[in-house]
């Protein structure tokens, strides 16, 4: 087996570099929360509109980040999730077998609402030179707008595509959609629209 020069058969990867990057939050989960079931129909509908779009940007060498909440569950890790929730019924299921990540994508595990906080989102966006976030997930009243939250304040231009979110309600999402749009400078139209320019 071939050796790095520490001996430890470990090669590290080299990130790619691109300007766009698809960030994908929270989609991997169990749906195991107060309030889940209100998100669960809306959310499996979410990750296929995510899961076209990904599609589509991979034909354009845009690579992907999936981050995920770890539920507090400090010896997890991504792939160990990724795993249990390909076993589940229902919509959680469903949506880790439409999303589950690829060989090539790039998994965290962040441990509160935002995918920067305490993870390490930032390090690998600079080593990977971007200057866009396409961020799609859950829920779009949380952990999507936290998110979006803390890459404004990191100037990162921020597309969240208003038809690969889902909330617990209509409401919840249209106010949190709009906010994003009017104060953290989010382009927020669907991704059937088509997708925005690098600017």
């Amino acid at each position: 087996m071939p050796q790095t020069s520490r001996g430890t058969g470990l090669r590290p990867c080299r990130l790619p570099k691109s300007q766009r990057v698809l960030l994908i939050v929270d989609f991997i989960t169990s749906l195991d929360f107060p309030g889940a079931e209100k998100l669960a129909a809306p959310a499996l509908v979410a990750a296929r509109a995510t899961a076209a779009l990904k599609q589509r940007l991979q034909a354009e060498q845009v690579p992907a980040i999936y981050a995920n909440d770890n539920y507090g569950v400090w010896q997890s890790d991504f792939h160990s999730l990724v795993s249990t929730c390909l076993g589940l019924e229902g919509e959680a299921g469903q949506i880790a077998r439409v999303l589950y990540p690829q060989a090539d994508d790039i998994t965290i595990l962040k441990p509160r609402h935002s995918a920067f906080y305490a993870s390490a989102l930032e390090l690998l966006l600079t080593e990977m030179e971007a200057r866009e976030l396409v961020i799609c997930g859950l829920a779009t009243d949380m952990c999507v707008q936290m998110t979006a939250a803390d890459a404004f304040l990191r100037e990162f231009k921020v597309w969240v595509p208003a038809d690969c979110t889902a909330a617990e309600t209509k409401e919840a999402k249209a106010a949190a959609l709009a906010y994003m749009g009017s104060v953290l400078k989010c382009d927020v139209r669907p991704s059937t629209a088509g997708e925005p320019a690098i600017g």
